[in-house]
């Protein structure tokens, strides 16, 4: 069996983004602060996910990329409470007008924050 195991992304500020994922409540397990490449590399994960994140970073490289080419998921319990946190924590949640797009008993529910690279992270009501 093949197991899809992580996803990297650059990133233009390592500390910046760290703090970001770790406010929508990925915990940082290991840094790497000169991989065989010469990136520095942290790696954050979800409780109970296989999958994790690596971010990479390079003073070297600049970090540009087309809008929304790529977006990562998160599937959360309660949306509203989530996302209220996250507002709490000076996370702009998007569209503005998120909490009034969920009719009465709507199962789909989502909504989205972009890190400090304007990489989006979509989140669902699981």
């Amino acid at each position: 069996m093949i197991k899809f195991l992580h996803t990297r992304i650059r990133v233009s500020d390592l500390e910046k983004t760290i703090s970001f994922y770790e406010n929508l409540g990925f915990t940082l397990t290991r840094r790497t602060d000169k991989s065989p490449a010469g990136n520095q590399l942290a790696f954050l994960e979800l409780d109970g996910n296989d999958h994790f994140l690596e971010l990479c970073y390079s003073p070297d490289f600049e970090v540009k990329f087309p809008e929304d080419l790529m977006h990562t998921a998160v599937g959360v319990e309660d949306i509203m409470a989530y996302c209220d946190d996250l507002e709490k924590k000076g996370i702009e949640v998007w569209p503005g007008d998120w909490r009034e797009a969920f009719p009465s008993g709507e199962k789909s529910k989502m909504a989205f924050v972009t890190d400090p690279d304007g990489y989006e992270v979509e989140i669902l009501e699981r």
